[in-house]
C-alpha cells in the first residue's frame, strides 16, 4: 500500500524546474552516501560540476559507522561546503535520496534525532547561496557518485579518500593516520591542533605518553 503524507509545506529553496528562476550559470552538485549494514562502515560522494559540465571536485570518503541516511546528509554537507569554499554562488544540488530531498524542501518532516541537526545544518549553509535548488533523480542517473561512494567503503582500512582536483587529476590521500598532540583536562582529550573532522565522525586513539622537554 502507498503511503500516505500531508499537503506539502512551503519550500523554501528554488525549484530547479522553474526555468524563470533558474539564472544560467549553475554548479551542479550530485551527491550520495553508503552504509554497509545501516548501520554499518558508512561513507559519501560528492561530484562538483560546473555551468560548461567540467568536473571540478570528485570525492568519495569513509568516515566511520553511521546510517544511510547520515551518510547521505554528510555528502550534502560536504557539497555546500566545497561549493562555498570555492566561491560558488549558485547551485544546485542532485541526490536520489527522496528522504533527504524532501526534508530539506520541508515538504517531510525530520523525525529522526540523527537527522535533525544535519538538516538544520545544511539548509543554513544552502541559505548562503545567491541561488539554490536540490531535486531528486533516479539512481542510475547518479551512477557516479554511487560508485565513488562504494569504492571509499572497499577501501576502509587502507586510503579513505580520493579527490579529482581542477587540473582533472585523481589524488589518493597515501593514508588517514595523523598523529596529533593532546592535553588531557578534566576528564577529556584536548587536541593541540584542529581536527578536521565531520560531527559524528569515529575515530581510533592510541595513547603515548608525550615525552617531557
Amino acid at each position: 500500500m502507498t503511503p500516505k503524507h500531508k499537503a506539502p509545506h512551503a519550500k523554501l529553496f528554488a525549484d530547479p524546474e522553474a526555468g524563470a528562476e533558474r539564472p544560467t550559470e549553475v554548479t551542479t552538485a550530485y551527491i550520495d552516501g553508503a552504509s554497509r549494514g545501516n548501520p554499518g562502515p558508512a561513507s559519501y560522494a560528492v561530484i562538483l560540476k560546473g555551468p560548461d559540465g567540467k568536473v571540478t571536485l570528485e570525492l568519495g570518503k569513509y568516515f566511520g559507522r553511521a546510517t544511510n541516511n547520515v551518510a547521505e546528509y554528510y555528502g550534502l554537507i560536504t557539497a555546500l561546503d566545497g561549493a562555498a569554499s570555492r566561491g560558488i554562488t549558485r547551485l544546485r544540488v542532485r541526490s536520489d535520496s527522496e528522504l533527504l530531498v524532501r526534508q530539506m524542501e520541508g515538504r517531510y518532516k525530520v523525525k529522526s534525532g540523527d537527522l535533525k541537526p544535519l538538516c538544520e545544518r545544511a539548509q543554513k549553509l544552502a541559505r548562503g547561496f545567491a541561488w539554490f535548488g536540490i531535486e531528486y533523480i533516479p539512481r542510475e542517473e547518479n551512477r557516479e557518485a554511487d560508485k565513488l561512494a562504494n569504492e571509499a567503503l572497499d577501501r576502509t582500512g587502507k586510503s579513505s579518500a580520493m579527490r579529482k582536483g581542477t587540473d582533472g587529476e585523481i589524488r589518493k590521500s597515501k593514508s588517514e593516520t595523523r598523529r596529533i598532540r593532546a592535553r588531557y583536562s578534566n576528564g577529556a582529550l584536548i587536541p593541540a591542533e584542529p581536527l578536521e573532522l565531520l560531527d559524528g565522525a569515529e575515530i581510533e586513539i592510541t595513547i603515548h605518553r608525550a615525552t617531557q622537554s
